[in-house]
This record gives structure tokens, C-alpha cells and sequence, in this order.
């Protein structure tokens, strides 16, 4: 199976892997399952480090690549069919993120199932985003 994971759950798997759900964990652990970071991740996480938000030892944005590597995660890069579920993706009311919009685009025109812990994510389920919850 395939999956994307969303910012707030790729920092889990590498500061904090306790707070994911025992389910969710299972999935990284099921070395048939393709894990997929979109590019937009990569570019959140490098801004939450460079402001210390995360506290890891990245001394050049190879570290990051080579890391994603090793756990055998697949980055997905923003395409021009991303952009165009963007646009026509409705902002809802209560959440205006446009990382999480475009990787939530991503993941609906990819047909691929997100997994976050982000509480507005549900909102996009009506707009056809598959979504697992940690």
C-alpha cells in the first residue's frame, strides 16, 4: 500500500516516534508499504529546523535526503497536477495552511491515502482526501 505521511507525522517519525498511534506505527514497520514525503514537507521541515523549532543535527540539506534514504521513503515532488487540485481546492474556513492545502492536493491526485494528526485535515475528506488519523 501506498502512503503519504504529512509534515507533523515525518517529524514524529524522527524526533518522537512514542506519539504515533500503535496503527499507525505498524504501517512504517510493514516493509511493504511504500512511504511517500512530499517535497513541501522537506521544505516545512528545513524552515521549523533553521528556526529551532526541531532540534536535530542537520548540518547540510544532503543530511535530510540521506536520511529519508535510509528509511526507504520516496519524496514526491510538487507536479503541475498538484497545483491544479491546489486551485480548485476549496480553503475551509477554519484552516488556511497552504503547505497542508498542497500536500493535502498531493495526496487527492495522487489517490493516496495521508496520514497526519492534524485536527483540520478531516475537513478535505469531502473534497476527496483518503485519511488516516494518528
Amino acid at each position: 500500500m501506498r502512503y503519504f505521511v504529512d509534515t507533523n507525522v515525518f517529524i514524529f517519525i524522527i524526533t518522537e516516534r512514542h506519539r504515533l498511534k500503535k496503527n499507525v506505527s505498524q504501517l512504517f514497520d510493514d516493509y511493504e508499504n511504500q512511504i511517500y514525503v512530499s517535497s513541501e514537507s522537506i521544505k516545512e521541515f528545513i524552515h521549523l529546523s533553521q528556526q529551532n523549532r526541531i532540534k536535530l543535527d542537520i548540518k547540510k540539506i544532503d543530511d535530510i535526503f540521506e536520511y529519508i534514504d535510509s528509511l526507504g521513503y520516496t519524496i514526491k515532488y510538487i507536479k503541475k497536477e498538484h497545483l491544479k487540485t491546489f486551485f480548485n481546492l476549496p480553503i475551509e474556513k477554519t484552516h488556511n495552511d497552504p503547505s497542508d492545502r498542497l500536500i493535502i492536493s498531493q495526496a487527492i491526485t495522487e489517490k493516496i491515502p495521508v496520514i497526519s494528526s492534524d485536527t483540520a485535515f478531516p475537513l478535505y475528506r469531502k473534497h476527496g482526501l483518503d485519511l488516516i488519523e494518528n
